[in-house]
């Protein structure tokens, strides 16, 4: 029965949603904030995937399907995909659950994607999909070419799991908490929770996708094209069980995010929708070539020890550490001046703001900006302003993750130690990295609270 995909789907976002889940930040962190906390993560749902999944293919519940790698292909696709997934924001999934909560960029970025995967798999850049998989190697999944069995790489993954968990536990014991005070149903899911509610669901829906007569477990890139494939063509066969997992995503990120108040449609400017745009395209090219994205290479062929799936992810985080190089560095700074104390806040700036030709075409909507601009008065080209008494405000509304973080990292870095930055923001992954990082740093979080729906605002505190 294929509405089961779309049952799976509805819980796959709300638990993609809630956990902030998204394959892009874990890869970038690596490079820019060097951590791997966000890998492990990562790490823990393929853990518990890979024993769900061998265990059921040992038990003769699943048969899967593993193609011959094809190493070309694996490593030019998997490359392209982590440049583009840096350029849209987010990855594949990320785009799906992002698009959920009102970003119109991953709108377009989702957009691009499909259409380019579709032209990729039987369209006009099928030829150049086809040539790329000409090269192929008679190999399959790691423990079939060590002879060895698969529960041997199964541990191997938990134990080095286990011990980055227990890095990370220990760092974080002294850390304090910061908490919003909101209801159960709006608080975020731990990550690493949701880690592991990710893998259990990947592993029930590979059974039922098997059982719906698609052999194969959770994927994004297929579906995504098989619905502009029908959109064009009507053909029923492309309503399938992945399709209606996506869309379930979808739904499911939508309700998520709407019942904890972070949903507001937010609109990019030309730069930010430009680089969607050649985010999404990159990332259909690159998942198409690759053989999947960051679920089905990075969560599902993983999993099965494919070399597919570990070749692919790697270089994936190789696209992604080279396009944060090439897109992710903060603008210099002109340095902040001390300017006459202005009795007013952050919020109240953001109602001084000028007004742009956007704003008066669309004043329901938040125009998010290419480079964070502060709207303080009088206004200035710095990115922060003084507000009085050692405070300074950052308004990074409308700016994707992670500029709220790299720009608060810069005007901090120039503050002394007892001043304060107030940081404004929308996106969601900012509620856990922005107070994450002043915690690594020492600093003190204050005030942290909301700016009605899929805003907040918080103040950190520099130490010596």
């Amino acid at each position: 029965m294929i509405i089961t995909g779309l049952l799976t789907g509805i819980v796959f976002g709300a638990v993609l949603q809630r956990g902030r889940f998204c394959v892009t930040g874990m890869l970038r962190d690596i490079f820019l904030n060097k951590t791997w906390r966000g890998f492990t993560a990562l790490l823990i749902l393929i853990s518990v995937h890979a024993f769900g999944l061998t265990l059921l293919t040992g038990a003769d519940v699943l048969s899967p399907e593993i193609a011959d790698f094809k190493p070309v292909a694996v490593i030019v696709g998997g490359f392209i995909f982590g440049l583009g997934i840096i350029l849209s924001g987010g990855c594949a999934s990320g785009t799906w659950y992002r698009s959920a909560e009102g970003l119109v960029g991953s709108w377009i970025a989702l957009l691009f994607y499909g259409l380019s995967a579709a032209a990729m798999k039987s369209g006009p850049l099928e030829a150049a999909n086809d040539w790329f998989k000409q090269w192929s190697l008679p190999v399959t999944t790691i423990h079939d070419a060590l002879h060895i069995s698969p529960w041997i790489l199964v541990a191997v993954v938990w134990v080095v799991t286990f011990l980055l968990w227990r890095h990370y536990r220990a760092k974080d014991a002294g850390r304090p908490k910061v908490d919003l005070g909101q209801p159960w149903y709006a608080k975020p899911l731990n990550m690493n929770i949701a880690a592991v509610a990710v893998g259990i669901i990947g592993t029930v829906g590979f059974v039922l996708s098997a059982d719906a007569g698609r052999n194969g477990g959770l994927g994004i890139t297929t579906p995504t094209a098989d619905i502009v494939r029908w959109t064009a063509t009507g053909d029923s066969a492309r309503m399938n069980w992945g399709t209606l997992l996506v869309i379930g995503l979808l739904v499911g990120a939508f309700i998520a995010a709407k019942t904890a108040g972070e949903f507001r449609v937010r609109v990019p400017d030309a730069q930010t929708a430009t680089r969607a745009i050649w985010g999404g395209i990159m990332m259909g090219v690159g998942a198409s070539l690759a053989g999947g994205c960051t679920v089905g290479n990075g969560m599902v062929e993983t999993s099965l020890f494919s070399f597919q799936g570990w070749v692919s992810l790697f270089f994936m985080a190789l696209g992604v550490g080279a396009g944060a190089r090439l897109w992710l560095k903060p603008k210099k700074s002109q340095g902040h001046q001390p300017q006459q104390p202005q009795n007013y806040s952050t919020a109240e700036s953001v109602d001084n703001a000028v007004v742009s030709a956007e704003d008066k075409v669309l004043p329901s909507f938040t125009t998010a900006t290419g480079a964070v601009a502060l709207k303080t008065k009088p206004q200035t080209k710095e990115k922060a302003r003084a507000l009085g008494g050692g405070r300074y405000a950052l308004d990074t509304l409308g700016a994707v993750c992670p500029f709220p973080l790299i720009e608060a990292k810069q005007v901090m870095a120039e503050l002394e130690p007892g001043e304060a930055l107030v940081i404004d923001f929308d996106c969601t992954q900012a509620t856990e990295s922005i107070p994450q990082w002043a915690a690594d740093e020492g600093h003190e979080v204050r005030d942290f609270h909301r700016l009605g729906d899929a805003g907040w605002q918080v103040t950190v505190v520099k130490t010596g």
